[in-house]
């Protein structure tokens, strides 16, 4: 059996990529291990790999009244909705390691209206499936019900970027046949050993 590639696009040789990403892919080895492929799979054209992840990072990274956590929420329900099993698979270790929760990646993958999340999170992700599936159908009323769980104009804009933002990571995803990293899908479900005796 031959091993998958990890996209139907050509993946460029690390040695051969220009110098601040092939940084980025070792940096993202020496951290977690391995490389996503998702790095492997946008390396192939540069200047959309840093466009790509300089947003990512704008989003995903910086400080807000979202959580690290409520914005993985939006990422796997989102990807869910998309059929992106390469997000699903990837934000759902992210969010269950962000959440220390085994359980809430699964839970939001399937139906996050029966997962066990707070009223304030269920109004998030209504708001954050809206705007990937049926953005034009956004309304002041949405703003009002939001603002209502105590999110702020900028949480709201959060809220639709990275919800915006992963509609085209899905479809990119989809579209190159993105395959997820055998390394995601036991993260965040077991504690970590411990390393005393």
């Amino acid at each position: 059996m031959t091993q998958p590639t990890p996209s139907r696009f050509p993946v460029p040789a690390i040695e051969t990529l220009p110098e601040d990403i092939r940084s980025r892919l070792l940096a993202v080895q020496e951290k977690s291990g391995f490389i996503p492929n998702v790095f492997l799979t946008f390396a192939f054209r540069p200047v959309e790999f840093r466009a790509f992840f300089a947003y990512h990072d704008a989003l995903m990274e910086k400080d807000s009244g979202l959580t690290k956590a409520e914005r993985e929420m939006i990422v796997v329900a989102t990807s869910s909705a998309n059929q992106c099993q390469y997000c699903v698979i990837a934000h759902g270790a992210i969010l269950r390691i962000r959440a220390k929760n085994p359980h809430i990646a699964d839970q939001i993958a399937v139906n996050y209206r029966k997962a066990d999340i707070t009223p304030r999170q269920h109004a998030m992700l209504d708001f954050a499936m809206m705007v990937s599936r049926d953005a034009h159908l956004v309304s002041e009323a949405d703003f009002t019900e939001l603002a209502a769980h105590g999110f702020s104009q900028d949480d709201i804009w959060d809220i639709a970027a990275i919800s915006a933002f992963f509609a085209l990571s899905n479809r990119m995803a989809n579209v190159s046949a993105m395959r997820p990293n055998d390394d995601f899908y036991l993260m965040g479900r077991l504690p970590k050993a411990s390393t005393g005796s």
